[in-house]
């Protein structure tokens, strides 16, 4: 008996060090980037990215939890404009500030994760023109802390986070082209 658990608690050991040492060398930042063309004009596209009160009409987020409180504050759109939330599980609570906006080209985001875990990242929305349709990426980063790289010895950001990315240009596509 004794001898049985010895060997589980060994087996065990030898698991939690192989998570550790995987996650131990995880790079220490993460990257996560989606673009999709988009028929319009990056003056058409911009003011529903550049204002927080229009992403609920586009974001994949928005309707994970229709009791989600949502707080709007500082500017209007635009640099200063600030959006808070706070949710279920599948949405969390968390702050937006837009630091940057250079119309019609650039949004930058200061993205803070408050619950279920703590997170401050980058979000940046880029508008290229070609030709008659506009290039529109989404991309956040940020560092990997050390519990963000055990999660991910079990789980693909770039997979989980892209998918939601996609879904998002999706809907601004649809919304822009219809």
């Amino acid at each position: 008996m004794f001898e049985t658990i010895a060997i589980i608690a060994v087996i065990l050991a030898v698991a939690i060090a192989v998570i550790l040492v995987l996650a131990a060398i995880k790079p220490s930042t993460f990257r996560v980037t989606r673009a999709t063309s988009i028929n319009a004009s990056a003056e058409r596209i911009f003011p529903l990215i550049d204002d927080f009160r229009q992403w609920t009409v586009w974001s994949p987020y928005e309707n994970r939890d229709p009791a989600m409180k949502r707080t709007y504050d500082g500017a209007g759109r635009g640099q200063g404009a600030i959006y808070a939330w706070d949710g279920n599980k599948n949405v969390g609570t968390g702050r937006m500030e837009i630091l940057q906006s250079s119309a019609p080209s650039k949004i930058v985001i200061k993205l803070d994760f408050l619950k279920p875990f703590e997170g401050h990242n980058t979000a940046e929305f880029t508008m290229l023109p070609q030709g008659d349709a506009t290039s529109v990426t989404w991309t956040m980063y940020g560092p990997a802390v050390f519990m963000s790289k055990v999660m991910q010895v079990f789980m693909n950001l770039d997979h989980m986070i892209g998918k939601d990315f996609e879904v998002g240009l999706a809907n601004l596509k649809k919304l822009i082209e219809r």
